[in-house]
């Protein structure tokens, strides 16, 4: 038995076919999924959800890269939703760096066409504008644990290429808030890091991936009790899928891998797993 403690079924990706992608998960020893929020209407779509579907639970939250597209109306819609039976979780936020490290050098939207000598002041611009965002996303994220830590629910960690400033802000609530790093795609080192704060660390089908081999050492030396696993469905579909619409059921093939990785059963890593996301997301 297993539960896929990340995925995005409201997206438009499912919209044809959840019953038959949630009768395979239940096929493959799926017996819950967490279905994740990204925004103010994402949030709604997937409580509804949720109440349709006895095994389906909920996080909800504001993306990173939603936070400047979100009404203020969004955050404050969390603290009312947290009251919902089906919602376990914050989530997911954090920091994403991504894009803004893209176009770090590239005018942003709405300058138009660069002119000769204009280049400076448009580079400080965007310097200005990722400033802002960054600031942006980073109050966000500590909103996010700050009702965390007064609700007493747990907390969901989106980062890319923001690492360091992610580590620095869960340091501020380590024994506050239960979070887990979702999607885990770095070193040993920097999941120990996530662990001696007293956080979990969950692996996609990233792990599955040749060119993964510091997330597989990473998740072959984890605490057992500090590791959950998830599809972050439609993304991320594990080998033998990957190239594929990443959907619940796959979860199982993650779960498998990493249970070679370390010398265990599937058996007995599935039911460690979900005891700890049980625990974690305190379902039933």
């Amino acid at each position: 038995m297993l539960i896929d403690t990340h995925a995005h079924l409201d997206f438009p990706d499912f919209s044809a076919d959840l019953d038959q992608v949630l009768e395979r998960a239940k096929n493959a020893d799926v017996s819950q999924i967490v279905t994740i929020g990204t925004n103010g209407k994402s949030n709604r779509r997937v409580v509804e959800l949720a109440e349709g579907h006895r095994d389906v639970y909920v996080a909800v939250g504001i993306h990173p890269n939603s936070v400047s597209e979100d009404p203020e109306e969004s955050f404050q819609q969390l603290e009312s939703l947290l009251t919902h039976p089906k919602v376990v979780a914050l989530g997911e936020t954090g920091l994403d760096y991504h894009y803004l490290e893209q176009s770090a050098d590239l005018p942003f939207e709405g300058y138009g066409k660069i002119e000769f000598g204009e280049s400076s002041d448009l580079l400080l611009g965007t310097k200005i504008k990722r400033q802002a965002e960054i600031a942006l996303q980073s109050e966000v994220f500590q909103q996010h644990l700050e009702l965390a830590a007064t609700s007493g629910k747990a907390v969901i960690i989106h980062q890319r290429d923001a690492w360091t400033d992610t580590i620095e802000i869960l340091r501020e609530y380590s024994g506050q808030v239960r979070a887990v790093m979702h999607c885990f795609n770095g070193n040993a080192a920097q999941m120990q890091e996530v662990v001696d704060l007293g956080y979990l660390v969950s692996f996609t089908g990233i792990v599955t991936f040749k060119n993964a081999e510091e997330v597989r050492e990473a998740a072959k030396v984890v605490p057992i009790d500090r590791i959950m696993v998830e599809t972050d469905a439609p993304y991320l579909a594990p080998v033998p899928n990957r190239g594929k619409r990443c959907e619940p059921a796959f979860v199982r093939d993650t779960a498998s891998f990493i249970a070679n990785l370390r010398g265990m059963t599937l058996s007995d890593f599935a039911h460690q797993t979900t005891q700890n996301a049980r625990r974690f997301f305190q379902i039933p």
